[in-house]
């Protein structure tokens, strides 16, 4: 059945290929390379302790922080504007509203919600922000149990019946498959892009972010230099493929978080041994790419960046680090000129 899953992905993907041959590139020199080390500012938040492995998020008018190890609530929200703690929710523990194990959150701008999924207990809970940010005893309801066959893992709500975002799909007991499509939170329907995975790739796990407002979506493959771009259909744009793009795996990843930054691609990159899971060195590069995945230059921070979002308001870069500075930022300014 595994051999059968990955022939048909493969088969499909091939076809996308050769009914696009100009959506190749390949660039073999990315060395653009700006020195941003000392722009990088501080974010000293004193009114509560957060964990090292913490990951910033922008919603609405707030910074999330979700501390994945924390032993009370997962989420800690700032003021995006002046960092100033507000409150904490999603309460950790096993009782009716509150998670085991939490994953992604996406925001539902226009009912003023976000949505928390929570791996333990296979569900995605919905938060309601004003309630959140005015009540600390909140509890969030139910708004969709996860299927066992295939389910999202980072994706951006649109409507009920519309998100867009990696889906995982279980394949025996180690190992998955990560597929890119549209989710139905109303059904529980997911329906796979039309390019699944690169043909000379033979495990396919990657960043993700998409930009409903230049209607596309990126993929940044982690143990591969590739990045691929598509259409919110899933029509193959480009491949990207970097000076060090190889077929095999060589233990290490390359691409980090990657997110638009108004009209740009903002990705992490390392080229160095595996980062994931805090096991080894962490990205402290951005490369910037337009949006046909151009490269235009690379900003060197000089940090182990663990992950990082992007405030528009503000225009700069919000980071979590592996180091004595736990969280920063960095004002982009003409930096995406």
């Amino acid at each position: 059945m595994k051999k059968v899953i990955y022939l048909f992905f493969l088969i499909a993907s091939c076809w996308s290929c050769s009914s696009n041959s100009t959506a190749e590139k390949y660039q073999d020199k990315r060395d653009n390379i700006i020195n941003v080390h000392n722009q990088i500012k501080e974010i000293v938040i004193e009114d509560v302790l957060i964990n090292n492995y913490s990951w910033p998020q922008i919603i609405d008018e707030y910074i999330f922080i979700t501390d994945y190890k924390t032993a009370d609530e997962f989420i800690h929200i700032l003021n995006k504007n002046n960092f100033r703690y507000i409150t904490s929710t999603a309460l950790r523990g096993q009782g009716p509203g509150e998670i085991t194990r939490l994953g992604h959150i996406a925001e539902d701008k226009e009912n003023h919600k976000f949505y928390a999924l929570d791996h333990g207990k296979r569900k995605i809970f919905s938060f309601d922000l004003d309630s959140v940010i005015s009540d600390p005893a909140y509890l969030p309801v139910e708004k969709m149990i996860l299927s066992k066959e295939i389910f999202p893992s980072n994706y951006i709500y649109i409507n009920d019946t519309l998100s867009i975002g990696v889906n995982t799909k279980p394949i025996g007991d180690n190992d998955f498959i990560s597929l890119v499509g549209k989710i139905n939170m109303k059904t529980g329907e997911i329906k796979p892009m039309n390019y699944m995975i690169h043909p000379n790739v033979k495990k396919k796990r990657i960043w993700f972010s998409i930009s409903l407002e230049h209607g596309i979506y990126v993929e940044c493959y982690m143990p591969h230099d590739l990045m691929t771009i598509c259409d919110l259909d899933g029509n193959l744009k480009y491949n990207i493929y970097g000076p060090n793009w190889d077929t095999e795996i060589h233990g290490k990843d390359y691409f980090g978080d990657v997110h638009f930054c108004n009209d740009k691609i903002v990705a992490c990159y390392s080229g160095e041994q595996g980062f994931r899971d805090g096991k080894s060195t962490y990205p402290t590069k951005f490369m910037l790419f337009d949006l046909d995945g151009n490269y235009l230059k690379t900003l060197e921070t000089g940090y182990p960046i663990i992950r990082f979002c992007y405030d528009k308001d503000n225009n700069r870069i919000i980071m979590s680090l592996n180091d004595a500075m736990q969280f920063a930022y960095l004002d982009l300014g003409k930096l995406l000129d």
